[in-house]
């Protein structure tokens, strides 16, 4: 699990918005009916609360807050007072968590999937019409707390956001739109300060408090990997002749960094090679020695990672290669004169030093 790894929980205004059960008690507990066994439905009688929330990824609670505030109700009430969605309502709910995704705030969202044409809208997956609902990838526009965000990101940005609920529904292509986006609008170093890195961190402490989300940061983590590669991929007339090799130390796994280190050099004509994680000194070396590189970035995310030796025992090249140690993990290492380097903008900066640019 990336240590990147970003946060969970709802991004709601209270203890019941997010279905905490120490405020709401039993009310965000399914009721009986949907408790009895199998899929709570009953009747034909449309969808249970408890069915919708597990279709949606939300709490039962979220789906309640949902109703009360704006109106995303259930259309049929039994004779027993149970609350029942028909697909139609079901069809409105994912309407509006898909505007939601894109940055959109709740209320409009809601409003939007509610008005005339809204529930065939979310079958066509069209966006709105209306431009009152449009919000720009790397806006610095909050966005109001609220339904059912199952990563928590502090001051997360509409854009940062919608890339959380995208990857809870373990949707990559909209991951990856949501990413592209916000790399068009404000350029990679941006988009992983911003948006990448904090999702990530947060679906890792979600995992390390509830054990929870493996699935999700392994969507992220491809998709990210997928649009990082393809910024890098269309890069034809690069600046540096001799090439930049980008590798983990050996027993370092976490290798987003080296991707987004990638891409940020790409943006600035710069070519480079990813290793990837976990690279044996002795692999390295003979890389260096096959294609000559003018720098070479060594990342190391944890300090239980970080190795001198492993610096020491590269090759010694002629022209001469510029290595860096890049990453947290090698705080308070002595690294024998190797330039250090904490995060992406450092260690661009550093390439760019290292080339004379």
């Amino acid at each position: 699990m990336s240590p990147e790894m970003p946060d969970s929980a709802d991004q709601s205004e209270s203890a019941y918005d997010r279905g905490d059960d120490r405020q709401r008690g039993s009310e965000n507990a399914p009721t009986e009916a949907e408790s009895a066994g199998g899929d709570p439905v009953a009747n034909s009688l449309g969808y249970a609360v408890a069915t919708v929330a597990r279709r949606l990824g939300v709490a039962p609670a979220t789906l309640r807050t949902w109703a009360r505030r704006y109106g995303l109700g259930a259309s049929i009430t039994t004779a027993g007072a149970h609350r029942r969605y028909t697909e139609s309502d079901v069809l409105i709910l994912e309407r509006v968590q898909q505007l939601v995704t894109r940055g959109i705030p709740l209320a409009a969202a809601a409003a939007s999937a509610l008005s005339e044409g809204g529930a065939q809208s979310a079958a066509e997956g069209r966006a709105p019409d209306s431009d009152s609902t449009s919000a720009e990838p790397g806006s610095s526009q909050r966005s109001t707390p609220g339904g059912g965000v199952i990563i928590a990101l502090a001051d997360g940005t509409p854009a940062a956001r919608g890339l959380a609920r995208a990857a809870t529904a373990l949707d990559s292509s909209e991951c990856a739109r949501i990413m592209s986006a916000h790399i068009a609008q404000r350029g990679v170093v941006a988009a992983w300060d911003e948006l990448i890195r904090p999702v990530l961190s947060g679906i890792g402490e979600r995992w390390q408090r509830t054990g929870l989300g493996i699935e999700v940061e392994h969507v992220l983590s491809h998709a990210v990997v997928a649009v990082l590669a393809r910024a890098g991929q269309d890069l034809t007339h690069p600046v540096n002749r001799r090439p930049v090799i980008l590798a983990c130390i050996a027993e370092e796994q976490h290798s987003l960094p080296l991707y987004a280190i990638y891409a940020a050099l790409a943006e600035r004509r710069i070519s480079a090679r990813v290793l990837g994680g976990r690279v044996p000194g002795d692999s390295l070396g003979r890389a260096i020695e096959r294609t000559g590189p003018a720098a070479v970035i060594v990342w190391s995310h944890l300090a239980s990672t970080a190795d001198a030796d492993y610096l020491a025992a590269l090759p010694n090249t002629r022209p001469a290669v510029t290595v860096i140690a890049a990453g947290p993990g090698w705080n308070g290492t002595d690294t024998g004169g190797v330039a250090r380097v904490t995060d992406l903008s450092e260690a661009v900066v550093a390439v760019e030093a290292a080339l004379r640019l």
